[in-house]
């Protein structure tokens, strides 16, 4: 199986992310401000919380954008409020001509729009499709990690491209389960907005953020006005709490991946036929077994103290490994692979605990044959 996994950051990159993060947060607060677990409320002259206007101000400084929000509904939400922001019913949309991620799916079904699919993969095949619509699409959505098994592109090339030829397409791109872990997500390659959850970042539940060209994300503040849909100061400073540790330990888990792929390739464990690094949503180690045993080895994983499913891909609840079923998306490509493989996430464990877990798993598996 081919697989194009995206380009994580280094260890030293990520320090960098971090250090520049908080060198964002002195710039915007004071020590005694930092200090305050926020306040609540429609506050009079602003509408929303203190606390929560400074943290959307120091993340629009870190992503060099020229306003942010922070919404409910995680990154579903940020993407919903994203499309709303400029779309309305019969509105043409450009999108990857790959399933859309289901969610996103749903808010741009409801809202009536019009799909116009390339492929995101041949940008020859992006740019006839630009042309032949050029001056009719109001819209990009352009999803980060991968939708399809063998998608390959740049998103900072699509956005290019899809510039060049229509400068007044508004592009929305979607950053889950990227950001803080590449260098630079939609908006810092010219996107208009990006929308991403910070329950996967080690924030709280529940919480997304919007962020990009100021004129769209005040729309979304308006929309937003009731005391209700405010995300209250204290959320705010947990969404900073937990970004601020979110690269390093992505980083770490980047590593251990690279180097469970490398080990399980090489013949570590003779149970194991191949391992390869791919973006599933998240970025995982997918493991494929000589034999269909896959459903038996993750029942004994999760005895073994794995975690069965997913809570938030990468929450702050997720830090012993995961170990899962493959995605629907490479069940459809293969649907023998759902017997012989599973995925992998290491969150915060080690290689060790990895391979003790995948043997002991095993050797339970063959013992009650």
């Amino acid at each position: 199986m081919k697989t194009f996994p995206l380009e994580s950051i280094t260890l030293e990159e990520a320090k960098k992310k971090q250090f520049d993060l908080i060198d964002t947060i002195t710039a915007n607060f004071t020590g005694e401000e930092m200090l305050s677990l926020g306040d609540l409320g429609v506050r009079s002259g602003t509408n929303k919380p203190y606390q929560t206007i400074k943290v959307e101000e120091v993340l629009a400084d870190y992503f060099g954008a020229e306003k942010a929000v922070l919404v409910r509904g995680a990154g579903t939400g940020a993407l919903r409020w994203g499309f709303i922001s400029h779309l309305k019913a019969g509105d043409k949309v450009l999108v990857h001509d790959a399933p859309v991620y289901p969610t996103s799916l749903v808010s741009l079904e409801t809202m009536g729009v019009e799909f116009i699919k390339a492929n995101f993969n041949n940008i020859y095949d992006l740019e006839r499709v630009l042309l032949e619509n050029k001056g009719q699409l109001k819209s990009a959505l352009v999803q980060y990690t991968r939708q399809k098994i063998e998608d390959s592109y740049e998103i900072g090339e699509v956005i290019s491209k899809i510039k060049e030829i229509d400068e007044d397409t508004i592009i929305i791109t979607d950053d889950n389960y990227a950001v803080m872990k590449v260098q630079k997500i939609g908006v810092e390659l010219g996107a208009d907005l990006s929308a991403f959850s910070l329950f996967k970042l080690l924030g709280p539940e529940g919480i997304g953020c919007l962020i990009g060209k100021k004129k769209l994300i005040e729309k979304v503040v308006k929309y937003n006005y009731s005391g209700g849909s405010q995300v209250q100061g204290y959320e705010a400073m947990e969404v900073l709490r937990g970004l601020t540790y979110a690269p390093v330990a992505l980083a770490i888990q980047g590593e251990v991946n690279e180097n469970l792929c490398k080990l399980l390739e090489s013949g570590e464990l003779e149970f194991i036929k191949g391992a390869v690094l791919a973006n599933a949503q998240s970025k995982v180690l997918l493991i494929e077994f000589k034999e269909e045993i896959a459903e038996e080895i993750l029942k004994e994983a999760s005895k073994l103290g794995a975690l069965p499913n997913p809570v938030g891909a990468e929450s702050k609840y997720e830090f012993v490994p995961l170990f899962y079923r493959i995605s629907g998306t490479f069940r459809k490509a293969d649907s023998t692979l759902e017997k012989k493989m599973i995925r992998i996430n290491p969150n915060r464990s080690g290689e060790k605990t990895i391979i003790r877990i995948l043997k002991e798993a095993y050797k339970r598996v063959k013992e009650s044959k």
